[in-house]
């Protein structure tokens, strides 16, 4: 199927549905990816994020749907007739051929004439050349990550997959890695989609981060737009941490909404909010609040609190402030040194922020 294999433009999912008996795994799922991006697919686990990026590689088919990339249909094909190649978790290399011949496989099968030149480019590329010549069981995780990735890269595929591809690595080579992915990318120019439930990896690399939440996407865009203006309570728990409070709007003054929360009168700007009457969850990010020991003045809105737990976390400390309504904040102050809060668990405390960035949502409903 040389026009499949031959496909290029944006990858297309229309419609698309993936059921496993009684269980839909994705649920009419439309989504565009344009070409070149970096495009991630955060969610956590049973979200049906694997299955969709399953269903673009061809390992599943749609229930219904299509799959598509530029205007050619991929749905029905195979794993190998799509221009599309995939890197897993689990590394997958051959361990009885040497470092560039695993790299150079793909071309070998394909007959390319220049499989060796493909191959130590590839290699250069993940910066893997002084490797070629050992064998996988003498290179760390890290380093067999990147011959897996360079094996992918080698097809010059329309799309690359990545699945879960450093959940097997210690923190800091994560780290590593995601900027050496995004630089690989940037330079590539291909387009990466990437599979993650850790959302720093997914906000990290991401052009665009799509949030997804049984089978649905929640909410999509940059990641500063997802974690700044959560529109949905599950994302604004899911993507970082939030500080949420359900109560009732009772009023506007405005440009502001003004809402009854546990207890305590706040203000939400309108155009930050994705309801503008009846119930409401309030949010405010745990970096956004100040805690101060003192009843603080001006314009900022103020709680009381009880102050239950202290963790110093290196270049921040984080605090756990119970308020009055029983439920427990957060708040994140950066070590500085200038007035160190020197409150103890059981202190009477209070948190203050800035109306601007509160945000609110469709309550859940229980």
């Amino acid at each position: 199927m040389a026009s499949v294999r031959d496909a290029q433009g944006d990858l297309h999912l229309e419609a698309v549905t993936k059921g496993f008996g009684d269980f839909t795994a994705v649920d009419d799922l439309d989504l565009t990816i344009p070409r070149g991006s970096f495009f991630a697919l955060l969610g956590p686990s049973g979200c049906g994020k694997t299955t969709t990026l399953r269903m673009v590689a061809g390992l599943e088919q749609p229930t219904s749907g299509r799959v598509l990339i530029g205007e050619t249909d991929l749905t029905g094909s195979r794993p190998y007739e799509r221009p599309v190649n995939t890197v897993f978790q689990s590394y997958a290399l051959f361990p009885h051929l040497s470092i560039l011949d695993n790299v150079a496989f793909g071309p070998k099968r394909r007959k390319k004439k220049d499989a060796k030149d493909l191959a130590e480019d590839a290699l250069e590329l993940v910066q893997m050349t002084r490797f070629a010549g050992r064998r996988p069981n003498q290179l760390s995780g890290g380093q067999q990550q990147r011959v897996a990735l360079a094996r992918a890269l080698v097809n010059r595929p329309e799309v690359l997959l990545l699945d879960e591809p450093l959940g097997a690595l210690d923190l800091k080579l994560r780290r590593e890695m995601q900027v050496e992915l995004k630089r690989i990318q940037t330079e590539v120019g291909l387009t990466f989609v990437h599979v993650t439930h850790d959302q720093e990896e997914a906000m990290t690399m991401a052009d665009t981060v799509a949030v997804m939440n049984e089978g649905r996407i929640e909410q999509m865009g940059p990641p500063e737009a997802l974690y700044d203006l959560p529109r949905t309570a599950f994302v604004a728990g899911f993507v970082g941490q939030s500080n949420l409070g359900t109560g009732e709007i009772t009023g506007s003054d405005g440009d502001w909404l003004v809402a009854e929360i546990l207890g305590s009168t706040v203000r939400i700007r309108k155009d930050r909010s994705a309801v503008l009457s009846g119930r409401v969850t309030f949010g405010v990010r745990p970096e956004k609040v100040q805690l101060s020991q003192g009843r603080p003045t001006g314009e900022r809105t103020v709680a009381k609190g009880v102050l239950r737990d202290v963790s110093f976390l290196g270049v921040a400390t984080h605090y756990l402030v119970e308020v009055p309504s029983g439920t427990h904040w957060g708040v994140y102050e950066q070590n500085l040194d200038v007035d160190p809060i020197t409150a103890r668990p059981g202190d009477e405390v209070w948190v203050t922020w800035e109306p601007e960035h509160a945000f609110g949502v469709e309550p859940v409903a229980s």
